[in-house]
């Protein structure tokens, strides 16, 4: 594919002559070519890469058999046959999932049913990342989607409600779902610290309304664990994924470079727990420990910061006190956008009103004493920066370095992170801050969205 946007040289600092290539290339700016990023490091810099050890790309007839071999449910054309009105919902571009790709075979096997491209509904799940643009709703299905609606998902636009989850959520559903005699879903299977994993019933909250959106992240203790599949959220997920008529999804698994390496379709609650199993075992990533530069590819999930941010950090909130951080994103779409957890830094009223939305999901226990806290914060974090910081224990700056020559600008300053502009100055920051010292110990991860991180 030919890359659409231009990724970064490595610049003409003469330093630049002496480096060592880094080999193979890793991958950047997912949907917009997903282009090899060069990189290069002093040659006396020791560098490892943590890449998953997955299964090669499936083939079509592959992916085919897989579909015609669902768990827990019937066939798709079995499924199909005798309904009129059918909804596909695909994940956004925040999730790297290749629809184009599986998308044509769902529907020669929904054509087998009888049912035509225009009895199709294709529904962009965009939860509250804001409705897609039809140009990205097209990166997203490709030509596949030739004949078929195409909509996208607006939590804020209005949703009718079908009723209440037995843990208490209103629920909410885009009309276009809740219109179709037969649901279907296609997603992937990617590390989520509110259910585990992504993947199955965990699609369903793409097309749902701002309110149960905002009950499902607010009002679970579960929103803040990590790879743990059997929880509040998700049990609450997959009721109101069965209420709303999705009962047989398709799950994917990618590699570092965006192909379906896995994929498994069926009833989204049976087929989900060995495709959980598989990301945790198979994405696994060891700890940094002891390294003094640690770098995280956000792709496949660098289509924006506010996505970068939320995926792509967590190995680099490893990394042991003192050592060098550098995220690689190439955010082609800039800032992005998240109706529930924006990028940028809270004002003190911002964080009263998500506190108080807290509290109303979860009954409004003590609202007073939730509003103080978050009031007197500032206040709290400005003494604690008047403290005098031990340099051996000090945690030092995410470095954000931007992959390609952006279409849309990033603003000046993110949250918690330094922009370097040039390949030359972030190997310049990291010398600084590690004090000249020869021999630096690098790790790499390659995809680190997908990649498990437990210790």
């Amino acid at each position: 594919m030919t890359p659409e946007v231009r990724v970064r040289p490595l610049g003409t600092d003469p330093a630049v002559g002496r480096l060592r290539p880094l080999d193979p290339p890793l991958t950047t700016a997912a949907w917009y070519g997903d282009p090899l990023l060069p990189l290069a490091f002093p040659e006396d810099w020791t560098v490892v890469v943590h890449e998953p050890d997955l299964p090669p790309p499936l083939a079509r007839d592959a992916m085919l058999a897989a579909l015609r071999d669902p768990v827990g449910a019937p066939p798709l054309a079995t499924l199909a046959a005798g309904k009129r009105r059918v909804a596909i919902i695909v994940d956004d571009l925040t999730r790297p999932t290749p629809a184009e790709v599986v998308l044509p075979l769902l529907l020669e096997e929904l054509a087998s049913a009888g049912i035509e491209r225009g009895q199709v509904t294709i529904v962009v799940a965009a939860g509250t990342h804001g409705p897609p643009p039809v140009e990205a709703m097209r990166r997203k299905v490709g030509g596949s989607a030739d004949g078929c609606r195409l909509v996208a998902h607006d939590d804020l636009a209005p949703c009718p409600k079908v009723g209440v989850s037995r843990m208490g959520t209103p629920v909410f559903v885009d009309p276009e779902v809740l219109a179709a005699d037969l649901v279907i879903g296609l997603g992937g299977v990617y590390p989520q610290h509110s259910t585990g994993f992504g993947g199955g019933s965990k699609l369903a909250i793409g097309v749902l309304g701002r309110a149960t959106i905002a009950r499902l992240h607010f009002g679970h203790e579960s929103m803040e664990g990590r790879y743990d599949v059997a929880n509040d959220f998700r049990a609450d997920l997959a009721e109101i994924a069965a209420m709303i008529g999705l009962r047989w999804t398709v799950m994917a698994h990618v590699n570092a470079r965006r192909e379906i390496v896995r994929l498994v379709a069926g009833d989204p609650e049976q087929a989900y727990p060995a495709a959980a199993a598989f990301s945790r075992e198979r994405f696994a990533a060891p700890l940094p420990t002891d390294a003094d530069v640690v770098i995280a590819n956000a792709y496949p999930m660098d289509i924006s910061a506010t996505f970068m941010r939320s995926k792509g950090v967590i190995p680099l909130l490893h990394a042991r006190p003192g050592a060098s951080r550098l995220l690689l994103a190439a955010c082609p779409e800039g800032l992005g956008h998240h109706g529930l957890f924006p990028l940028e830094s809270p004002t003190g009223i911002a964080r009263l009103r998500r506190r108080i939305e807290m509290t109303r999901a979860r009954g409004w226990p003590e609202v007073g004493r939730l509003a103080l806290a978050v009031l007197r914060r500032p206040f709290r974090a400005r003494s604690r920066a008047a403290a005098p910081t031990t340099p051996p224990t000090r945690r030092l700056p995410i470095l954000m370095y931007q992959t390609i020559d952006p279409p849309t600008p990033l603003p000046a300053q993110l949250p918690g992170m330094l922009i370097v502009e040039t390949w030359s100055a972030v190997l310049d920051t990291i010398r600084a801050q590690q004090q000249g010292r020869d021999g630096l110990r690098v790790v790499v991860y390659a995809c680190a969205p997908l990649q498990v991180f437990e210790g």
